[in-house]
């Protein structure tokens, strides 16, 4: 217990499993990133991950990393290895169960949009699957893949420039999107997730 009450960890002195649960209780909520790829022999592909966020504006980049060895990697950092492109698919409460379908272990060959009763849009720039029931999606080419941490928790770190956004027009006000009719979902803990349907404002100081 240190003197302010708190309890410290050393993340290098824990088990694996153990930093991983406090980092995901504590970095919440998270965006969920809904990707979208294909294979190089045509299988549409779609995960989620917890491990995504948008980092610059100027041109527009999203990252997502897939957790794991990168000497075995899941079937999405295998597609934008091979095709350096992607989707990403707004994950809101209309499509929640379908999402979490998403996260089954299928085999390589097997197609999550199909399990999930997805439809697999064409995206306009891009050979990479869209979630047509998504309300927003992102079209993305890959400017670099990092491999960060060791083994067995390390991440990939996938960084993607967005070159085209599909937007539901009802979610529109000119170039600002109505968060109340987004209503996007985040990732909490464990098997745990948010609404982010209970909105408040605070005028930031100038």
């Amino acid at each position: 217990m240190m003197g302010d009450g708190s309890v410290a960890f050393d993340p290098g002195d824990l088990p694996p499993i153990d930093g991983y649960k406090l980092l995901t209780g504590l970095v919440v909520p998270r965006p969920i990133g809904w990707i979208g790829t294909r294979a190089p022999d045509g299988t549409a592909n779609l995960a989620p991950f917890s491990f995504f966020n948008a980092v610059a504006a100027t041109p527009p980049i999203l990252v997502f990393s897939p957790m794991g060895p990168s000497h075995t990697p899941k079937d999405t950092l295998a597609n934008v290895r091979a095709t350096r492109v992607f989707t990403h698919n707004v994950v809101t409460e209309d499509v929640m169960e379908a999402m979490n379908l998403t996260a089954a272990n299928l085999a390589a060959h097997e197609d999550e949009f199909e399990h999930a009763g997805l439809t697999a849009v064409p995206s306009d720039l891009i050979d990479a699957p869209r979630v047509g029931e998504a309300r927003a999606s992102f079209e993305c080419r890959v400017l670099q893949i990092l491999e960060l941490g060791r083994p067995p928790m390390s991440g990939n770190l996938v960084v993607g420039e967005v070159i085209r956004i599909h937007i539901d027009p009802d979610l529109l006000d000119g170039t600002r999107i109505r968060q109340d009719a987004l209503g996007a979902v985040g990732r909490m803990a464990g098997m745990e997730y948010t609404h982010t349907t209970d909105l408040f404002s605070i005028t930031r100081p100038r």
